[in-house]
C-alpha cells in the first residue's frame, strides 16, 4: 500500500474516499462555486495537493456522468500530474469547457483520477508485423 501526503483547500471539502467501493479511482470535487456561460473555459478548484509516490503520476479525467449532469468538457481530455508538482501552491485543477450555461455547486463531483507508475523506458525496434489484422480503424462497429 502506498501512503499520499495529501492538504485539502480547507474543511468543507469533502474528503477523498474510493468510488463506492466498486473502483479503483477515485472523485475528485469542485472546491468552489462555478457559473459557466456556454463557450466559456475555466479551471475549476479541485481543493487538493498532494505528493505522489516517487515514480508514480495521477491520470485525472471525467466522470461520464460530467457532460450530461454539468455541460463541460475536460478541455485537455486527461489530466496528467507528476510527483513533482507537489508544493503547498500546486493544486489541482480540472479545466472546464462548458458546451451550455451551467452551475456547479462546490463538493460536486466532476471528475476522478487514479495513480499508475511511470511508463517504463521503452525500445522500439523497426520491422514488420506479423499478427492477423483486426480491420483497421474503426473496424469493431457500433455495437
Amino acid at each position: 500500500m502506498e501512503t499520499i501526503k495529501i492538504q485539502y483547500l480547507d474543511d468543507e471539502i469533502r474528503r477523498l474516499e474510493y468510488i463506492d467501493g466498486k473502483s479503483d479511482w477515485i472523485d475528485l470535487r469542485a472546491a468552489e462555486e462555478v457559473s459557466l456561460k456556454a463557450g466559456e473555459f475555466r479551471l475549476i478548484h479541485l481543493g487538493v495537493a498532494m505528493k505522489l509516490p516517487e515514480g508514480y503520476e495521477a491520470h485525472i479525467v471525467p466522470r461520464s456522468s460530467t457532460i450530461k449532469n454539468f455541460g463541460v468538457l475536460q478541455a485537455n481530455h486527461m489530466g496528467v500530474v507528476d510527483e513533482s508538482y507537489c508544493g503547498p501552491g500546486d493544486w489541482w485543477r480540472f479545466p472546464a469547457l462548458a458546451v451550455r450555461d451551467t452551475v456547479i455547486h462546490k463538493n460536486d463531483r466532476i471528475c476522478q483520477f487514479r495513480i499508475m507508475k511511470h511508463q517504463p523506458v521503452l525500445t522500439f525496434e523497426e520491422g514488420s508485423l506479423e499478427g492477423t489484422d483486426r480491420g483497421g480503424f474503426g473496424s469493431t462497429g457500433t455495437r
